[in-house]
């Protein structure tokens, strides 16, 4: 019998090269959607999915991420003093809820890398890994439906979706064991694949940024050889791993953004400002009188 799943492993050490020049000094998990960094919404998910142990993997340029998950005494006497209660509640509430530790990647060697630094503060038991670039508004949240499933298989659980099969180069692929009834939207993988072509791709169903693994990824891990450009891959970690223990893919029921390109980091923003009943309606009004012609200087 798995233990229960207690703690969420965040890797946020990459450099953000895609938002260049806003993340220049700024981390690109604190790129904010509406009035929240990217991050807060997949540690928002992992608590409303029963993990309050949360370990941030950092590398440099990444103190604004420890600064906003701490307790900002000077900014909370402020608001106290000035009677504003709603805004004190929200800026106390996620520090009040979680237990976060961070680790220091050193070079971003890849998200196996990434995964690997975590296995002391990890220990022997089940984690969550969170790839907070995937925004997933979800009800129950994402992280609870595969906690769910991974009691039920009592094995590591990838999140996958379904994507047009012109897009399948841009994810790890998993091919699925058919015959099986394992419940609607769970599938035994047979095989992963990093990025295929289209035409060699074993399926389009796709792995997203949600991960419940099992200690012993940190075993293959170690053994995993480092790709082509020097990085060790999560989804070649997880395809050794695959020889010695059944690995399952469930299809997340929610609503998934890739913030981590500008247009999808768009796409969310809007999303989430329409979700919001303060903003939604006036947001629409102001939408529908736009008539902008696009400039041809920008870069």
């Amino acid at each position: 019998m798995e233990k229960a799943v207690r703690k969420a492993v965040f890797p946020a050490a990459g450099l953000g090269t895609r938002f260049l020049p806003a993340t220049k000094a700024q981390p690109k998990e604190m790129l904010v959607l509406v009035d929240k960094p990217v991050i807060q919404y997949g540690v928002e998910e992992a608590v409303a999915s029963g993990l309050q142990n949360i370990v941030i993997v950092t590398g440099r340029g990444k103190n604004a991420i420890e600064d906003h998950f701490d307790v900002a005494v000077e900014l909370e006497s402020f608001l106290e003093q000035r009677g504003k209660k709603e805004q004190l509640e929200e800026i106390r509430k996620i520090t009040r809820l979680i237990n976060v530790s961070y680790v220091r990647q050193g070079e971003p060697l890849g998200l196996g890398h990434a995964v690997l630094v975590t296995k002391n503060m990890v220990g022997d038991e089940p984690f969550a890994v969170v790839l907070g670039d995937d925004v997933i508004d979800a009800t129950p949240p994402a992280l609870k439906q595969m906690i769910d499933v991974f009691h039920r298989v009592q094995g590591p659980v990838l999140a996958v979706e379904r994507v047009p099969p012109e897009d399948v180069s841009s994810y790890g692929i998993v091919k699925i064991e058919e015959g099986h009834d394992l419940g609607p939207g769970v599938h035994r993988i047979v095989d992963l694949v990093e990025k295929p072509k289209r035409e060699e791709a074993p399926s389009n169903l796709a792995i997203i940024g949600r991960y419940i693994l099992t200690p012993d990824i940190f075993g293959a891990l170690e053994t995993t050889a480092r790709d082509r450009t020097g990085e060790i891959q999560l989804t070649n970690g997880l395809r050794q791993l695959l020889q010695t223990r059944p690995i399952y893919a469930c299809e997340i029921s929610g609503t998934r953004h890739d913030t981590g390109n500008k247009l999808g980091f768009l796409k969310a923003l809007v999303y989430f400002a329409l979700r919001r009943p303060d903003l939604a309606e006036p947001f629409k009004r102001y939408l529908e009188t736009l008539d902008v012609n696009v400039r041809a200087d920008v870069g």
